[in-house]
């Protein structure tokens, strides 16, 4: 029972009275009081703006956009910006859409959604016509060509690393310098239970390699075996967004290639840029033929 609250904690926290949210506003600290309901009221907000997903989908991020805020700002707009309406039957693998901010989204609302993660959590929208399923996502229960999309933000770093931060337990690659290459056992799943025609998005930390522990630091080496595993399904198209003083924008690869995160549990990695965590993320759009 333990594990399992200190797993769902994070997912409330953005319930803090307002507050919370003024004194936020006015120290700006990442992750101190109140940074989570702030946080999620800009996610909320980009979300919810059509002006927004559109900058988004032409590969734009509007100006000071999610200043001294964490990856999770600019990943939802974008996954968002790439969702087709026609889509029926979606994967949630990793339960990063496990939120009322998202289950409730126009985009969302209409559609058969199946969120697949290791544990039960306290949120739990099952009347909202979503689904949970749970176990290893190296190994999902679902048949081939299941889901029209399926979408997994921010997890697989997650893979093979101690996650006990999370309340899970499980066989972990402890060797601090050594990669683990599982996250693509779980590519190959996503891969397998999506529908021809369907697509996947995928988005990770990327730039140095490097073990923080809970999660490991994806390089252009780890990256080449996800699009090299894909392109043989279909079209695959990379994107990358890089933090800086001024917010998040879209960047080349080659200016994302040295960045590195800072670890909020540690210190590790804090600079004078105001990064709440990652500096860049991998945006990967796949499309199975």
């Amino acid at each position: 029972m333990k594990s399992e609250l200190r797993t769902t904690l994070r997912k409330i926290k953005h319930n803090l009275d307002p507050l919370a949210v003024s004194l936020y506003k006015l120290r700006r600290k990442p992750f101190s009081l109140g940074y989570d309901s702030f946080k999620w009221s800009e996610i909320s907000n980009a979300i919810l703006n059509e002006e927004t997903l559109k900058s988004f989908r032409a590969g734009k991020i509007p100006q000071n956009f999610g200043i001294k805020l964490d990856e999770r700002v600019a990943e939802y707009p974008w996954i968002f910006s790439r969702l087709k309406k026609d889509d029926k039957t979606m994967l949630d693998a990793g339960s990063t859409f496990n939120f009322k901010e998202i289950v409730k989204h126009p985009y969302i609302a209409n559609r058969k959604l199946n969120i697949f993660t290791f544990h039960p959590e306290l949120n739990n929208f099952s009347s909202e016509n979503i689904s949970y399923e749970y176990g290893d996502l190296r190994e999902m229960p679902y048949e081939d060509k299941r889901f029209d999309i399926v979408v997994s933000h921010s997890t697989i770093e997650h893979i093979d690393m101690d996650n006990n931060i999370y309340g899970y337990d499980i066989d972990k690659n402890e060797n601090i310098r050594q990669k683990s290459y599982d996250y693509m056992k779980a590519v190959n799943e996503m891969e397998r239970v999506l529908n021809k025609g369907g697509k996947l998005l995928l988005t990770f930390p990327y730039g140095v390699f490097k073990h923080y522990g809970f999660f490991q630091q994806f390089d252009e080496e780890m990256v080449d075996k996800i699009e090299q595993a894909l392109s043989s399904h279909g079209k695959v198209t990379k994107e990358f967004i890089l933090y800086q003083s001024s917010g998040w924008q879209f960047a080349q690869q080659t200016d994302c290639n040295n960045a590195l995160s800072f670890n909020p549990h540690t210190g590790e990695g804090k600079g004078e840029d105001g990064a709440a965590h990652c500096r860049c993320v991998c945006l990967i759009e796949f499309d199975k033929n």
